[in-house]
């Protein structure tokens, strides 16, 4: 038997030698304003970015958003598999349409849509892209029905609300009427709204579930303020209801509470699906209580994709994939999926809200009866808790929680908030409650955060 030796050449001892770190590429300076000159392996591009990455926050940790950092496998590979899908493609990928048009339907339904309709709306890329869509159909409307181009359009809504409602008001030209918060209230009823609406208000604006409490305005009573104006004045003001948060927890969790389209001034809604629709970033959706809610000069016909095809959008090209897992999570949870989750939240959320409470530092700002979010302000005990500290510290843990001040005229409270989603556990919860007690033990008698007087500084010139 003959044994020959087999020598490599240059190129291929190269290959077997070389882990990725001993590349030339790790010893170079990574590009970081010029695209540069020459090209690089696919492993070395990936790796470098790879290890950029560590140095961003865990979003296993990460309590300060509400967007859904986990899904399933299955959902995973589904997402990959349909990333290089247009979403704006109908005549070329006409069953992913199809499934939009079932996603769409299914919240209307889940949102009380009447059952004598068909409810409309679109997937949007999230919540503020929504809310824009559905407060400009409602221009529209008021500026056909006012017949006055020379009248100045309004809209009414609460300090609570996300800054995309105000990005609306600028961008879009509309008086912006805002009830601001106080230092015991943090939202908005009927009482509030009647002093600033008038003939040329376009909506009302009502959170369900709002980013800085998680508490939810008194909607029932601004429809039956609404309703009553419409009887007597003849103003027909419609509601939108900023879901953003609340739209898949309320269904679940408090289906008796009034907020949606079983309401008669309530003609519009948003939610994003990638909070808890338990679906990645980023998708939204606006639904429309039916088709004549949104005025048909807003939806504009294209041709040049192939087959006529209607849109009403603010963007155009996008992925398709959050539409898809969407439908996924509908078809994975049903009903009954999805109110076994928000029961757990909101569980969780209240055991992590007894913790915090138990130890006489912190009070609760709401009680996570709307939302799986705690949020606490410190009590006077010891002087009082220094939340940006204590945000900071938590920090060192991996924990990512906000402390921020509330909006005017209610800066003057600072609080910690807690977004509670489905990957956090009742055992993370445990050993968050443990962190931040060892935090609180290293903490006093130094200097206040520059945050902390900031704050003080404001309570001192509100009082």
């Amino acid at each position: 038997m003959t044994i020959r030796k087999v020598h490599s050449g240059p190129g291929e001892a190269g290959r077997l030698t070389n882990t990725t770190y001993s590349s030339r590429y790790f010893t170079d300076q990574i590009p970081e304003h010029e695209i540069p000159p020459g090209s690089m392996p696919a492993r070395a591009a990936y790796q470098l970015i790879h290890d950029e990455l560590n140095l961003d926050g865990n979003p296993a940790l990460n309590l300060a958003s509400f967007v859904t950092t986990w899904m399933e496998p299955e959902a995973q590979q589904l997402a990959t598999e349909t990333l290089n899908r247009n979403f704006v493609d109908q005549d070329e990928y006409p069953q992913t349409e199809q499934i939009h048009h079932r996603v769409i339907s299914m919240i209307g339904r889940l949102f009380n849509a009447p059952a004598e309709g068909q409810p409309c709306g679109t997937a949007t890329i999230g919540s503020s892209e929504a809310i824009m869509l559905g407060l400009l159909a409602h221009k529209q409307s008021w500026r056909k029905r006012r017949g006055d181009e020379s009248a100045k359009p309004n809209i009414v809504f609460g300090g609570d609300v996300h800054t995309c409602w105000e990005k609306f008001t600028r961008y879009f030209d509309v008086e912006q009427r805002t009830i601001p918060l106080t230092t015991d209230r943090h939202i908005i009823g009927p009482e509030e709204v009647e002093p600033l609406i008038d003939e040329n208000t376009i909506a009302v604006g009502a959170i369900l579930g709002t980013t800085f409490t998680g508490q939810i305005d008194e909607i029932e009573g601004i429809d039956k303020l609404l309703r009553q104006v419409k009887q007597e004045k003849g103003w027909d003001i419609p509601i939108h209801v900023d879901a953003a948060s609340g739209g898949f927890i309320a269904p679940f969790s408090y289906p008796d509470v009034k907020w949606d389209f079983r309401l008669e001034q309530v003609r519009s809604i948003n939610v994003s699906n990638h909070k808890f629709g338990l679906v990645y970033p980023g998708m939204g959706s606006v639904v429309f209580r039916d088709v004549s809610t949104v005025p048909e000069e807003l939806v504009f016909k294209i041709t040049y994709l192939g087959g006529e095809m209607a849109n009403y959008s603010l963007n155009f090209s996008r992925a398709s994939n959050a539409v898809l897992l969407q439908y996924y999570n509908f078809l994975r949870l049903g009903r009954a999926g999805y109110e076994r989750i928000a029961g757990n939240l909101m569980e969780n959320a209240g055991r992590l809200e007894k913790m915090l409470t138990a130890s006489g530092r912190f009070e609760l700002l709401n009680d996570a009866r709307y939302l799986p979010v705690v949020v606490v302000r410190p009590t006077e005990k010891d002087g009082g808790v220094d939340v940006f500290e204590l945000s900071e510290r938590l920090r060192t843990r991996g924990w990512i929680i906000p402390a921020y001040p509330l909006p005017p005229n209610a800066e003057s409270v600072s609080v910690l908030r807690m977004v509670v989603k489905e990957n956090f556990s009742r055992d993370m919860a445990e050993m968050l409650g443990e962190d931040i007690e060892a935090a609180l033990a290293k903490m006093g008698g130094g200097q206040p955060s520059p945050q902390a007087e900031a704050a003080a500084g404001k309570q001192r010139r509100i009082c």
